[in-house]
């Protein structure tokens, strides 16, 4: 990526380059909101980007293992979206058009409902809302709440579904609670202090109860909305067969399910929605990030029978926005087309099994999880006394763990130290989970085999930095690591 000039003529990796860098960071601190969230980690200055690879105003170059939190299905500026954007801006096409139907908008839907899976698109309606995935969030309990006459909604534990009222009720940092919450399955730290088949059992068995007991203090919902793998919340993929008992347990009793496909879709999790992995077919379906292929673009997808509601009950000034349909376009048939999700599965499958080495090394790496490329690696105080989820049940206790098996602490400073290790190696990872004490990785599905082990390659160093790699340290090794690893000390090249 030949870059000559950025910021304002200044020459990358020149004095001057990074005074203007530093600049830029200063008056962004002093200008914008307490609000601001990634800035603060990440103080870089993108003024260039192509595939995985961002270069900074100071002529540093990283490795971009956050993609728009999972927006870049495709990385930056990939060829097919310039020039499907490129083709709208030439073509003299209106670039604003509110919910008007226009060619556009006609291949963008076409598109998408080819990749649906079966059992919606042949009877789906689609809406377009605002531009965040929060907005097509308050549009699903909008439209439910139309459909069945019915005002509450049932959500998870550690759910996360957006920044508008609605979206914030629904979860897991809510604080007036409008939403009746449910437990999301969870192996590493399950709620029961089972894990496993059992704790997934144990938390469907409590949804029925919540359903079904007239006492339960939870009226018939409007619907149940669900993440099938939850991203903020630590990275935690539903099993299978709890998503097929959620869909039985809401078809059952008419309550519509909504999953969230906003992090998810588009190939992140090894197929090309995230519920294809358990055959579930939802009555809706909540899209943003890489439908739009970089642009902001939202949409639900539901079934037919649902579209009760009355024009202009949701809507949006920016729905119609040209550019995004035509970068979403391109990019949902590129993911197709590629088989870039099968990819996605294969990757994630082999990097996941490095991070379960990597782990395997280092105490401070309680557990590690994901689905595709969609991955992360619990850092946890691995001299702290093991978090207890209290005495099990008497009739679990041939199932409950062993106390050596309990999980540690979540240790939210170690993980950000990780972090700035993993930054100052030219890697660019997020925080979630409960305690931000999860590092995330989320590459674009164009990841090569050679940029995975860089990622690995540098994360694995910052875990050694921050350990130091002696005994008795916070991320103390558990064995020593050494050649036998898979891309130790391979060259950082990108």
């Amino acid at each position: 990526m030949a870059v000559t000039e950025s910021v304002r003529g200044t020459v990358p990796g020149t004095e001057d380059a990074r005074s203007a860098h530093e600049g830029i960071l200063r008056r962004q601190s002093a200008r914008e909101s307490a609000a601001r969230t990634y800035a603060r980690a990440l103080p870089i200055v993108p003024v260039r980007a192509r595939g995985m690879t961002i270069e900074g105003a100071d002529g540093r170059r990283y490795l971009d293992c956050l993609s728009g939190a999972g927006t870049l299905a495709l990385g930056h500026n990939h060829p097919v979206v310039l020039e499907a954007i490129r083709a709208v801006l030439d073509s003299g096409a209106p670039l604003h058009v509110l919910d008007l139907a226009t060619p556009v908008k006609d291949a963008f839907v076409t598109e998408l409902f080819r990749t649906l899976p079966a059992g919606l698109a042949d009877h789906a309606r689609v809406q377009f809302c605002g531009p965040a995935g929060t907005d097509a969030v308050e549009a699903a309990f909008t439209l439910v709440r139309a459909a069945t006459g019915r005002d509450g909604i049932l959500a998870f534990s550690g759910a996360y579904h957006g920044m508008t009222s609605g979206a914030l009720a629904a979860s897991g940092g809510a604080r007036d609670v409008r939403v009746a919450r449910l437990p999301y399955p969870q192996d590493y730290r399950c709620p029961f202090g089972v894990g496993g088949e059992r704790g997934a059992e144990l938390a469907a068995r409590w949804t029925e109860s919540v359903l079904d007991d007239p006492k339960s203090g939870v009226p018939e919902p409007a619907g149940m909305i669900l993440e099938p793998v939850q991203g903020e919340g630590g990275v935690l993929p539903a099993p299978d067969a709890w998503l097929r008992r959620m869909r039985r347990i809401t078809a059952d009793r008419s309550v519509p399910l909504i999953a969230d496909e906003v992090q998810t879709g588009v190939g992140r999790t090894g197929a090309f929605w995230a519920v294809e992995h358990s055959g579930v077919t939802p009555d809706v379906m909540v899209l943003s990030k890489a439908i739009g292929g970089s642009l902001p673009l939202a949409v639900i997808v539901y079934r037919e029978e649902l579209d009760a509601w009355q024009p202009g009950a949701h809507a949006g000034t920016f729905r119609g926005n040209q550019l995004a349909m035509a970068a979403g376009t391109a990019t949902l048939a590129h993911v197709r087309e590629n088989r870039l999700a099968e990819r996605a599965a294969d990757l994630g499958a082999h990097m996941l099994r490095q991070l379960r080495r990597l782990a395997g090394e280092h105490a401070c790496i309680g557990d590690v999880r994901g689905r595709g490329l969609m991955l992360g690696a619990e850092v946890v105080d691995p001299e702290a006394p093991a978090v207890s989820a209290g005495e099990p049940i008497v009739t679990l206790a041939e199932t409950a763990r062993p106390a050596d098996e309990q999980p540690r602490p979540a240790a939210p400073r170690l993980a950000a130290a990780i972090q700035r290790e993993c930054l100052r190696r030219g890697l660019i990872v997020e925080l979630g989970g409960r305690h931000s004490s999860v590092v995330r990785l989320l590459p674009p599905l164009t990841i090569t085999d050679e940029q995975a082990a860089a990622v690995l390659d540098r994360l694995a160093d910052a875990v050694d930095a921050v350990s130091g790699g002696q005994a008795g340290s916070t991320c103390a090794p558990q064995r020593p690591s050494g050649p036998g690893r898979q891309g130790d000390r391979a060259p950082h090249t990108d």
